[in-house]
């Protein structure tokens, strides 16, 4: 059911999930997962990312601005919204092009910018970041390194202004934006770039479509593939 505000705007919070196409995507992760197996991991972590993103009660709707017509599909069916990346400049410009197209339809949305690596998201951590953001017109998370952004957020009526990129946790500190920092949110603070950072999301407990990509993996020669965390499990809760 739509929750409302009290002066009758709509409360639910609208993500915006960019997704380069998968032939470029995760490059870092190439030794990992090999280069063929690489685009089908990423899509895995979208696909993971944006259920779970769905699962939360204070999402309303997830827009995913992507090109990519494999991802697009499948993530579609997953209830997402697929907005095309038109302006083609790189993340920021993506990220921006999304929200304005979620106000499009909706003028008061809060707008949140969510990476679309994060294999092990948990609704109910989402739920409580959600939660904290609504309490400042900018409000974004760190990554596990204390370096990245994971997640970015504007309420009804405040411009998105992303920063990603690299350092971006100092960007956006630079901006304004308020940090949230008092939550135990692992799972959405663990995106993955490299094999040690799918090692730590595979130890969390990642969803259903990157665990039943786990047992291909192979981190090296040292460990070979069957060196799997033991925690590999789906993310539903």
């Amino acid at each position: 059911m739509l929750r409302m505000t009290r002066d009758g705007a709509d409360a639910g919070w609208s993500l915006v999930v960019p997704l380069k196409p998968l032939v470029r995507a995760k490059s870092r992760l190439a030794k990992a997962a090999g280069e063929r197996f690489r685009p089908q991991l990423a899509l895995a972590f979208a696909l993971d990312t944006v259920s779970a993103a769905l699962a939360c009660d204070d999402v309303r709707d997830v827009a995913v601005v992507t090109d990519d017509p494999e991802a697009g599909e499948r993530l579609a069916a997953l209830g997402a919204r697929i907005v095309p990346d038109t302006p083609g400049r790189g993340l920021n410009a993506a990220l921006a092009h999304g929200a304005d197209a979620v106000r499009a339809r909706r003028p008061g949305a809060p707008v949140a910018a969510l990476n679309a690596d994060l294999p092990a998201l948990r609704p109910a951590e989402l739920e409580l970041v959600l939660h904290s953001a609504a309490l400042f017109p900018r409000a974004f998370l760190a990554d596990a390194a204390d370096i990245g952004t994971t997640l970015l957020s504007a309420t009804s009526g405040v411009e998105l202004a992303p920063a990603f990129g690299g350092a971006s946790r100092a960007r956006h500190l630079a901006s304004g934006a308020r940090e949230i920092t008092a939550l135990e949110v692992p799972s959405v603070r663990r995106d993955v770039d490299t094999g040690e950072d799918l090692r730590a999301a595979l130890a969390l407990g990642v969803g259903p479509h990157t665990a039943r990509q786990a047992p291909r993996l192979a981190f090296g020669a040292r460990t070979g593939p069957q060196s799997l965390p033991s925690g590999v499990r789906a993310s539903g809760a």
